[in-house]
């Protein structure tokens, strides 16, 4: 093939025209490593005693927790590399509920459900509204929320 741009993009993400109301995606594994807290903490000054101390201050809540934030970024970060990998124009809302903690050592994983889909008045764009539950690695419920996103659409 002589274009090299008609040939089709490794890890494109949906366009608003790909997704339907009701569609369910499940994200891959990630195991948070102590490098993961340590990075993260460092860099959001987020330096709480619970989250630099081995012990955790001793809050009960027994292993290593990280920040909720950490959890919420490493699953956009699925969801980046993903679904809306240059698709995604902009995040408008979130809201989120921390439901368990996560520690280093556990595994995460998501699953993003489609709740809505409004086409905008200046076309070619939607905001596509979702579901997003993050589990651990014995399948508990650990975080819930609902992002609502502007994504482009086909030319």
């Amino acid at each position: 093939m002589s274009d090299k741009n008609a040939l089709p993009l490794l890890g494109q993400g949906f366009h608003w025209q790909d997704l339907q109301v009701g569609q369910a995606f499940r994200t891959y594994r990630r195991t948070v490593t102590e490098a993961d807290l340590v990075g993260f903490i460092g860099v959001t000054g987020m330096l709480e005693m619970i989250f630099i101390e081995a012990e955790g201050a001793s809050t009960g809540i027994g292993g290593r927790p990280v920040p909720g934030a950490l959890t919420y970024a490493l699953i956009e970060g699925f969801i980046l590399q993903t679904m809306i990998q240059g698709t995604g124009l902009a995040m408008l809302e979130l809201t989120q509920k921390i439901l368990a903690p996560v520690r280093v050592g556990d595994t995460i994983h998501a699953v993003v459900t489609v709740t809505g889909i409004r086409p905008t008045s200046q076309g070619n764009r939607a905001i596509v509204d979702s579901d997003i539950e993050v589990y651990n690695q014995r399948n508990e419920l650990v975080m819930t929320y609902t992002a609502k996103r502007m994504l482009a659409g086909r030319d």
